[in-house]
């Protein structure tokens, strides 16, 4: 199966606690439910896209925080406490610097109106092509090879 390209969308404050730690990183999407991580498969990149610092914030930062490879393994449930159970997929995050989103949306393949750029980060999570993946990567100066392409 060919390697798919994945834009996961979280508050900085949440995605960065995912890649925090080196060997345990991990993704959550869509307020922790399993449906839509059961369409990322083993060897798949992720970039997180955080439009805010804090979740639901109004601190706005429109920035990519983060970049990886999905581990293999189906998605688990993870009990963060306070009854707050949500599913995770493992994943290897690169060394990476965050990369602010707008010197690039003139040369995404799925941005279609400049104007309404930000409508697919709506829905949390949203494949994207090599070629955009591959401007994400470069944008975070995060290794190519590690990242396999």
């Amino acid at each position: 199966m060919a390697r798919r390209n994945w834009v996961a969308v979280a508050s900085a404050q949440h995605a960065r606690r995912g890649c925090a730690t080196p060997d345990a990183g991990y993704m959550q999407v869509c307020h922790g439910k399993a449906a839509p991580l059961k369409r990322i498969q083993a060897g798949d990149r992720v970039a997180y896209y955080s439009p805010t610092v804090t979740m639901g914030g109004k601190d706005r930062l429109q920035t990519f925080v983060s970049i990886g490879l999905v581990l293999p393994g189906a998605p688990y449930a993870f009990d963060m406490g306070g009854g707050f159970v949500p599913f995770r997929k493992d994943v290897a995050y690169v060394p990476a610097r965050e990369a602010p989103i707008a010197p690039l949306l003139d040369d995404f393949e799925f941005v279609d109106d400049r104007r309404h750029w930000g409508g697919k980060f709506r829905f949390g999570l949203f494949a994207v092509s090599d070629h955009d993946m591959r401007l994400i990567a470069q944008a975070m100066q995060a290794d190519m090879q590690m990242l396999h392409f």
